[in-house]
């Protein structure tokens, strides 16, 4: 009789394993081991049909972890760069204000520019927050305008203000004869190509040629925007269309100052038409950014 009892604890203990390993590997999890995973087991048996299932569940679990954490970390990035961004001009706006206070600014000309200074600071933080602000409503995946556009007509009026803010970046426009329509919103679309062309501006010096070329294929229209600037390392290609990221400072010209969010409103107004853009560099050979908007029914 204890022969067989033991026995029998032996067969018992056998087939409870698979619930231990479960229990172990579940307290394994719990306590922030997002690794562990179950011993694998035949596939053709009950417990190892059990197994993967188990495994491919703690796998989307810590995926699901790992997802939340990094979209926690990218919210308190956003919002620390956010208040360093709006730092910045109250910052700037206040010392300029404690200097006329003190009397430290005497004459109508210092004076002058001193309010001169503060409106431009005062600018640039409502810039930044209408920035701020467009991209929270892209985020949140609201419903955009659709309605045709004639992107040649769009381009034109979009190179039209950007030789008046830039007049020392000639600008070269490549069209086609045919017209060109997509559907979407034509004031984010012209922003868009706003802030490509303001960018390539920023990033380059005096006299540096920017060229749009558009062209339509079988599936979809692409918008070229590109110049002969000092281009890109592949380190920057990889991050410039985060938010608040700013590339090389040596390639910044003096002057080109941004919210750090142009690149980034690009990227969100492109994917809510469902498009795409991307960009393709060389240090030393400028660089290319390419808009793709899908073939749509209009």
């Amino acid at each position: 009789l204890i022969f067989l009892a033991l026995i029998a604890r032996r067969i018992i203990g056998i087939s409870l394993r698979p619930l231990t390993q479960v229990e172990e590997t579940a307290e394994a999890f719990a306590k922030g081991d997002y690794s562990a995973r179950l011993p694998e087991a035949r596939g053709d048996t009950e417990v190892g049909r059990l197994t993967w299932s188990l495994n491919q569940m703690l796998t989307r679990i810590a995926e699901s972890f790992e997802a939340r954490k990094a979209s926690e970390e990218k919210l308190r990035r956003f919002v620390a760069d956010a208040s360093h961004e709006l730092r910045t001009p109250l910052t700037a706006i206040r010392g300029f204000a404690e200097l006329h206070r003190q009397g430290a600014v005497v004459g109508e000309e210092k004076t002058a520019e001193l309010v001169r200074r503060i409106e431009s600071e005062s600018i640039r933080m409502s810039t930044l927050v209408e920035d701020l602000l467009l991209l929270a409503r892209l985020d949140q995946s609201r419903e955009m305008e659709r309605l045709p556009i004639d992107l040649k007509t769009l381009i034109n009026e979009a190179v039209t203000s950007a030789r008046a803010a830039g007049p020392n970046h000639p600008i070269t426009l490549s069209l086609p004869s045919d017209d060109i329509f997509i559907l979407g919103d034509s004031m984010r679309i012209h922003q868009v190509i706003s802030n490509l062309l303001a960018n390539a501006r920023t990033h380059t010096p005096n006299g540096t040629e920017i060229k749009i070329n558009l062209t339509s294929g079988e599936d979809g229209v692409v918008i070229e925007v590109s110049d002969n600037g000092p281009g890109l390392s592949k380190a920057d290609q990889e991050r410039i269309f985060e938010r608040f990221y700013r590339a090389d400072p040596s390639r910044v010209r003096s002057g080109g100052e941004g919210t750090g969010l142009g690149l980034s409103i690009v990227d969100a107004v492109m994917r809510a038409h469902g498009g795409t853009v991307n960009v393709t560099s060389e240090l030393g050979h400028g660089a290319t950014f390419k808009l793709f908007f899908p073939i749509q029914d209009l």
